[in-house]
């Protein structure tokens, strides 16, 4: 709740969450406490037998919470708020389209719309509850708010989250022009390569080094709404060479873990990979693939981000051309942006990673992917990727004001041989 009421996707007084235990008993927030302020102990235990424990009242709308648990079974946790853009779907009596990212669409699952009811009624209980019923694990409800069901509450909130992102990201996107989902063959979970294990070594100084690095930058990364808590990758390439000074045959690198929630990352869970190897036990991010690829292509590469930050992925869905020739910064950091065709970082990794370059091609947006970039060290690739959303955010508030004026011919060329821009 902490995490909800900071990302500004819950209010003082709106939104609960709760977590049914094994016992049978609900834990949910309570009634009438400021939520930015809430401990442990004001929490709520409400027992199968009607009986409750705890300082406060539950929440009002514990009822609806115990009958989608009653209809649900399966379900371990339920959050419930009013996000921006999800209560913004909701006035407008539309459901977000999650088929724009495979990742979201695998991740938020069925989504459907519930009838209005009045707040805390038993009819709203039933409304949500029967539209649960049916499958979905996401539910709007209409002219209130959403309602996400989850194996437990990490499970939950990150649909609550990805879904909101979504809502966010369409909204921006219908400002700029057609929004394209995927079809359905792009949609599907491509299966992932099973590596191999590397041997067991223990990590150099050098290695925990840019663990901690990756790890800081992850967390400003969600800090700065440059990702969400299921989607992004971040690597760093380590050392080429063996202790006895000879060329290893692929380079190494440590990569962010495949689903595991990126505000909470430590540096022991990062993982070291190659092209077909990995440490025994983890799982790389699905992109690893793509950065194997890209550190074996680029030697001069030090670090590859893949991130979906807001502005920049309305820009990938709808295949807007990004100017980046607006101000010198924009340019200097960034060069020329393309938009790519739609890649998978799995099934089309070799041929993402032959666009890629340091000089030429640092920042690329993929269709429906996002960004992709790469730098000579893991804070030269955050500031391009910090960069690159200023740019796109930038781009969207001027849209009202005028005709965007890029920079003239002169300036780029004065710029191209001022700061080297290749």
């Amino acid at each position: 709740m902490r995490r909800i009421y900071r990302l500004r996707m819950t209010t003082t007084s709106g939104g609960n969450l709760s977590i049914r235990d094994p016992g049978g008993d609900i834990w949910i927030t309570p009634a009438g406490v400021d939520k930015g302020r809430l401990r442990p102990a004001d929490i709520v235990c409400a027992h199968p037998d009607g009986t409750r424990t705890g300082l406060h009242r539950p929440s009002s709308e514990f009822p609806f919470h115990r009958e989608i648990y009653r209809r649900r079974p399966d379900l371990g946790a339920i959050v419930h708020a009013h996000p921006g853009a999800l209560v913004a779907f909701s006035i407008c009596r539309r459901l977000p389209d999650t088929r724009v990212q495979s990742l979201a669409h695998t991740l938020c699952g069925k989504i459907a719309c519930a009838p209005y009811a009045c707040p805390g009624s038993e009819q709203l209980g039933q409304n949500i509850a029967a539209t649960f019923a049916t499958g979905a694990d996401c539910v709007l409800l209409e002219n209130h708010g959403v309602v996400i069901g989850g194996r437990d509450l990490q499970e939950a909130f990150q649909r609550f989250e990805t879904l909101e992102f979504v809502a966010q990201t369409l909204a921006k996107a219908a400002a700029l022009g057609t929004i394209h989902p995927l079809p359905d063959d792009q949609l599907a979970e491509r299966p992932l390569p099973s590596p191999a294990p590397l041997p067991d070594a223990a990590p150099s100084n050098r290695e925990k080094e840019l663990r901690a690095q990756l790890c800081a930058f992850v967390h400003r990364s969600y800090e700065q709404r440059l990702l969400i808590s299921t989607v992004g990758a971040f690597s760093a390439r380590l050392d080429d060479t063996r202790l006895d000074d000879t060329r290893l045959d692929e380079p190494r690198f440590v990569i962010t873990p495949r689903r595991r929630d990126r505000l909470e990352l430590e540096p022991a869970g990062l993982v070291r990979a190659t092209l077909d190897a990995c440490e025994l036990g983890k799982h790389p991010s699905r992109n690893a693939l793509l950065h194997a690829h890209i550190y074996r292509q680029n030697p001069g590469i030090g670090a590859i981000i893949n991130a979906q930050p807001l502005h920049a992925c309305a820009y990938s869905m709808t295949r807007t051309p990004l100017v980046t020739r607006t101000i010198p910064e924009s340019y200097i950091v960034l060069n020329d942006v393309p938009m790519l065709p739609y890649h998978c970082a799995v099934a089309d990794a070799a041929r993402l990673a032959a666009e890629v370059s340091l000089a030429k091609r640092p920042v690329l947006l993929v269709e429906n992917e996002g960004a992709l970039v790469v730098g000579k060290n893991i804070l030269d690739a955050y500031d391009r990727l910090e960069v690159l959303e200023a740019t796109c955010e930038a781009l969207f508030i001027s849209r009202p004001l005028g005709p965007l004026v890029p920079m003239p011919p002169d300036a780029i060329a004065e710029l191209n041989r001022v700061f080297n821009v290749a």
